[in-house]
């Protein structure tokens, strides 16, 4: 298929005001380079490479801050820099983005890190996900195609998010799960009324059944938005980046640290940045990305440390499910992207990411889910191991709610007293004098 007219330059006056020219002029091998129109298609018909979003640097350029900062208050501020969704009336989304930046300062102080750190909390989204970003992109193409139904593999907050998006579409859904996924996850994918299939298999089983699924003549007419919209679906992520640097005083900081799965959510903010440099919107003052991951499921952090070009498949395990990616499709492109900016990458265990959320909340008030104790964990290791400089600016992201994946923290946490209702409890328990 190709895109119903998403690109052309257009004059139309909209309740936000001109609808910009489409930056995006096709769709580009991230192997071998060979170039295609906007279609819905993820791989290259010469070398089945993956295929991403190309975009002419004129039409990028002529973009500015002014521009970005007259938009509404979601990711659609940066519709001038996206393949989807210039003209309102064409988006299917529940309008996420523009998520706190919230600054930790006592987190900092324990961690020794004088440079300022930052914490991007996208459990503020809509369905308490980053993902909400990736999926308005996603659907937005896919109504664009024509397409009468969307379905996605999932760990859970890709799930949450399809199914939101479907039930304010009024279109069919159909999200597959591994049947071990959190319950938290399972319910609010359910809530919403799609169709929720639960499969006995890890997420990679998940995503082969959903790529055989997609070549049948039953849902031809499906967009699989991490699969045959993937080009789309994954510049979602680069909002994410922008509004960090937007957030910032318009700003790259100097490092950031990114959980990784699929690892493609580092690769599209590191874009952003590189983006935003060319098109004159930043200056570049230089950033190192560091990936973090699970010790149960660490294919790039493997790769990283062996330094290998290639990514080799693991079995996951773990409470980071959300990161439970054996095969991480954009693994090669993330290690590219930590070497090439000096970064680094690293791992914790199942007690150290507990340790994490924890250590998040009680210092910042923001509750992660098991990755986000991943990323907040993989951040004191490497100040601890010298590999992140504690005297620079940093910034680390949260990319879910911690009420997703309460198992977890259900030995660990609870009351820290228990008194009868009297005030004679309350000062035996020490609580009043």
């Amino acid at each position: 298929m190709t895109m119903t007219a998403p690109g052309s330059a257009q004059a139309d006056v909209t309740e936000g005001g001109p609808v910009p020219p489409n930056p995006a002029r096709g769709l580009v091998c991230r192997n071998c380079g060979a170039t295609f129109g906007l279609i819905a298609e993820h791989a290259c018909a010469e070398c089945f490479g993956p295929l991403e979003v190309d975009y002419d640097p004129e039409v990028m350029r002529a973009v500015t801050r002014q521009q970005i900062e007259a938009g509404p208050q979601n990711i659609w501020r940066y519709a001038a820099l996206l393949p989807v969704g210039h003209d309102p009336a064409d988006r299917v989304t529940l309008d996420p983005g523009m998520t706190p930046l919230v600054r930790a300062d006592r987190l900092a102080a324990e961690l020794g890190i004088t440079g300022g750190l930052w914490v991007k909390d996208d459990s503020a989204n809509p369905t308490h996900s980053f993902k909400d970003r990736v999926v308005s992109l996603a659907a937005t193409a896919a109504k664009g195609f024509g397409y009468a139904k969307i379905a996605c593999a999932s760990t859970g907050n890709l799930a949450n998010s399809v199914a939101a998006h479907a039930a304010r579409m009024g279109l069919p859904s159909f999200v597959f799960v591994p049947s071990d996924l959190e319950p938290g996850k399972i319910v609010q994918s359910a809530v919403y009324g799609q169709a929720l299939i639960a499969v006995d298999g890890s997420y990679d089983d998940v995503n082969r059944l959903t790529s055989e699924l997609a070549e049948t003549d039953e849902f031809e007419d499906t967009a699989f938005v991490n699969q045959n919209v993937r080009p789309y679906y994954a510049e979602g992520s680069k909002t994410m980046g922008y509004e960090i640097a937007e957030q910032l005083g318009w700003r790259i900081p100097a490092q950031v640290v990114i959980p990784m799965a699929s690892g493609s959510l580092l690769t599209k903010v590191d874009k952003a940045w590189r983006e935003l440099v060319a098109a004159g919107i930043v200056e570049d003052t230089g950033w190192k990305v560091f990936g973090a991951q699970s010790a149960g499921c660490d294919p790039i952090a493997t790769a990283f440390d062996n330094g290998w070009d290639v990514v080799k498949p693991v079995k996951p395990t773990g409470i980071a499910k959300s990161l439970n990616i054996g095969n991480p499709a954009d693994g090669p492109y993330a290690l590219d992207a930590v070497r090439r900016t000096g970064g680094s990458v690293a791992r914790v265990g199942d007690d150290e990411i507990v340790a994490g959320i924890r250590d998040l909340a009680r210092t910042t008030g923001v509750f992660a889910e098991t990755a986000g104790g991943v990323t907040t964990a993989v951040l004191r290791k490497l100040v601890e191991g010298g590999l992140l400089d504690p005297t620079l600016e940093t910034v680390v992201l949260n990319t879910g709610e911690g009420l997703k994946t309460l198992d977890p923290l259900l030995d660990v946490v609870g009351p820290s007293h228990r008194v009868q209702p009297s005030l004679r409890s309350l000062r035996e328990a020490g609580l009043i004098g």
